[in-house]
C-alpha cells in the first residue's frame, strides 16, 4: 500500500444502477479522463473498471460496473457477480437513475440499498430531458425508498452539478492512505483499453446480435518510441457473424479499424499502426474457460 501522512483521505466509490442510465459518462466525467467505453447500446460496459484521481491530500478510487439485469447466459452472470462485489468492497455507493426512467424499482436492489450502512449518493441523471417538477417528485419518491440517500440532480453528459458531486464525495470519504501510486490512472493495462475501444466501434456501427456476440483481445501491444504497433484479434460465435462483420470487400471491418485508430491515438498520444484480425469461437459467452480467458473471471 502506498503511505501517506494521517489527514490523506481514500477509498472507494462504486457506482450501480442500470443499463443505460448514465454510469460510463459519469464516471469519465469524474475522472477527466474516457476510460469508460460510451454507447447508446445496452451492456456497452462488461467489466469493473477503476479510474484513479489523485491529489495531494486524497485519492478517490471510482469503479464503473456493468448495468443490472437478470442474466441470460454465462458472460452476464458474471456481469452481475462484479456487480455484488461492488457493494462489498466500496467506501461509498453512487446509485444513478435516470430522469426519465419511469419503470419499477428492482425490490432486491432495494432491500440491499436499504441494508448499506455506507454513505449512498442518488444522481438523478438526465436532467435536462425532464422538467423541474417531475425531478422534485422523483427525488421524494427516492428519499422515501431509502431515508438517509444524499440526492443531485445531474445531466453526466453537460457536467451539469458534476463538480458539486465531487466535492460531496470528498468530504463523505473516510481518512485513509492512498492505495494506489500517486500517478496511476486505472487498474486496467494497455491492452484492456485497446480491445474495448474496437469493441465500442463495434457496438457503434453493427446493429442485432453481432455487438454482443464479440470479444476482442490484443495478441501484439509493441511500444517504440514514435508509434505503438498493435494486433487484436475479433472473436465471433458464428461463422455468418464474421461475414457481416468483415462487409464487402473488407468494408465495414476496415471502418472499425480507422475510427478505432484515431480514437487509440488520442488515448495514448501517439501514432498507431493496428492491425484487425476476425476468428470464429463458437460460443464463448457461455464458456467458462474462454470467459476466464478474456478476464471476466478471476
Amino acid at each position: 500500500m502506498y503511505q501517506m501522512n494521517k489527514l490523506h483521505k481514500a477509498g472507494f466509490i462504486n457506482i450501480i444502477g442500470k443499463p443505460n442510465v448514465g454510469k460510463s459518462t459519469l464516471m469519465n466525467a469524474l475522472v477527466g479522463e474516457k476510460l469508460s467505453i460510451i454507447t447508446s447500446k445496452v451492456q456497452t460496459t462488461r467489466h469493473r473498471i477503476l479510474g484513479i484521481v489523485n491529489g495531494d491530500d486524497f485519492q478517490i478510487i471510482f469503479s464503473d460496473t456493468p448495468g443490472i439485469i437478470k442474466p441470460k447466459y454465462e458472460l452476464q452472470s458474471l456481469m452481475m457477480k462484479s456487480i455484488s462485489s461492488a457493494f462489498d468492497d466500496a467506501d461509498i455507493i453512487i446509485f444513478i437513475v435516470s430522469a426519465i426512467d419511469l419503470e419499477p424499482v428492482d425490490p432486491e436492489l432495494l432491500k440491499k440499498l436499504i441494508k448499506l450502512k455506507l454513505p449512498i449518493v442518488l444522481l438523478i441523471n438526465k436532467i435536462d430531458l425532464s422538467n423541474q417538477k417531475n425531478i422534485e417528485t422523483f427525488a421524494e419518491m427516492w428519499k422515501s425508498l431509502i431515508p438517509n440517500v444524499i440526492i443531485y440532480p445531474i445531466s453526466a453528459l453537460n457536467g451539469f452539478n458534476v463538480k458539486n458531486v465531487f466535492k460531496k464525495l470528498l468530504t463523505l470519504l473516510p481518512f485513509s492512505p492512498a492505495y494506489f501510486p500517486k500517478d496511476q490512472l486505472t487498474d486496467r493495462p494497455e491492452r484492456f483499453f485497446v480491445n474495448e475501444k474496437i469493441r465500442e466501434k463495434i457496438l457503434i456501427y453493427y446493429s442485432k446480435e453481432i455487438p454482443y456476440a464479440v470479444e476482442v483481445i490484443t495478441d501484439e501491444f509493441i511500444e517504440e518510441e514514435k508509434i505503438i504497433k498493435i494486433n487484436s484479434t475479433i472473436m465471433v460465435e458464428r461463422e455468418s457473424q464474421k461475414g457481416i462483420l468483415i462487409g464487402h470487400k473488407g468494408k465495414a471491418l476496415k471502418r472499425v479499424g480507422v475510427k478505432s485508430r484515431i480514437d487509440l491515438e488520442r488515448f495514448f498520444r501517439k501514432k498507431i499502426y493496428l492491425k484487425l484480425n476476425v476468428k470464429l469461437n463458437k460460443n464463448w459467452r457461455s464458456n467458462k474457460n474462454e470467459l476466464k480467458r478474456f478476464g471476466y473471471q478471476k
